[in-house]
């Protein structure tokens, strides 16, 4: 996998897009880290690209989710301690 600078996708954006479809996916660095990934797509794989990349942010963001609820102790709750958190919160949101 390649990785690119901000820099130089800004002042070599015409050689990277060529070199983009044999790549098929780059990593955008800024101050050595990566902050966005550019990935070739055409018509007939947008929509599928897209799903796919959605589906693995929320897989993500699940897994972020789990991890800070073991870090807070939150993952051993029960059924009716979680059906009690959620109706308090219900209950103060009316107020």
């Amino acid at each position: 996998m390649k990785f690119i600078s901000v820099r130089d996708l800004r002042g070599k954006s015409a050689d990277i897009w060529r070199d983009l479809s044999d790549e098929r996916e780059m990593v955008v660095t800024s101050n050595g880290r990566p902050v966005a990934i550019l990935a070739a797509v055409n018509e007939s794989n947008l929509e599928e690209s897209l799903a796919a990349f959605r589906q693995a942010r929320a897989v993500d963001a699940v897994a972020a989710m789990q991890r800070r609820s073991v870090a807070r102790g939150t993952d051993a709750l029960s059924q009716d301690e979680i059906d009690a958190e959620i109706a308090a919160v219900r209950k103060a949101r009316t107020r």
